[in-house]
């Protein structure tokens, strides 16, 4: 499969469920209180330092609930019935369609970036190329916050696939993706790994990492 079909695949799987997939996420994302303390505490860290990116918005309600805590958001989807909705949602926030692989953002302009659940449909080949897309378009000293299922333990480990409701995932360890991190240029700050709620079949995992200063004398290149 080639990277276009690739991502043509994961864009028509949530076309074909969007409805249904903004119905559970309105239902769902209210009710995860570990989630929502998480990202108030990146709120709370990138509040008025600079415009966010949450890159793989979906329908828009994580953009929208940033937006209420005071942060300049705007989001990123590579499906466009994705920011169809989001834009009949919430008609005063910003939703364009784009690869995380190949953000249109300038070097160093936005301040904070969310990958929230959004690198897991990616092959794991791919990673590391949109993480260096996230540490391009942060400033030094930005924020990124990843949020992704991961496995029980907390070695590493190659990624894992698994069969995601919509389409096919990965499963990443969590020492696996803070070092894919660390190597995009990033120091990791916050590392959290939850068990399943009952309604739930995987382990959830969070990162939250600083953009470093590669071109800060003695930085490594």
């Amino acid at each position: 499969m080639t990277e276009d079909s690739g991502a043509a695949t994961v864009s028509a799987a949530y076309t074909e469920i969007s409805d249904r997939y903004v119905e559970l996420v309105r239902e769902v994302f209210p009710r995860q209180p570990l989630e929502l303390g998480l990202l108030g505490a990146f709120a709370e860290l990138v509040r008025g330092t600079g415009p966010v990116a949450d890159i793989g918005c979906g329908p828009g309600h994580v953009t929208a609930h940033l937006d209420g805590l005071g942060v300049e958001t705007f989001g990123i989807d590579l499906t466009p019935r994705m920011i169809e909705l989001a834009r009949a949602a919430y008609p005063g926030l910003r939703f364009t369609t784009g690869s995380m692989l190949d953000l249109r953002l300038p070097d160093r302009s936005v301040a904070g970036v969310l990958g929230w659940y959004s690198l897991i449909h990616l092959p794991p080949e791919r990673v590391p190329v949109a993480l260096a897309e996230f540490h391009r378009v942060l400033v030094p000293g930005g924020r990124l916050l990843l949020g992704f299922q991961t496995i029980p333990d907390g070695t590493g480990g190659e990624p894992v696939p698994f069969d995601h409701t919509v389409t096919p995932g990965w499963l990443w360890p969590l020492e696996t993706m803070a070092d894919a991190l660390v190597r995009a240029g990033f120091t990791l700050s916050t590392r959290v790994r939850r068990a399943p709620e009952p309604d739930e079949r995987r382990h959830q995992g969070y990162l939250l990492a600083v953009s470093a200063d590669r071109t800060a004398p003695g930085t490594p290149r």
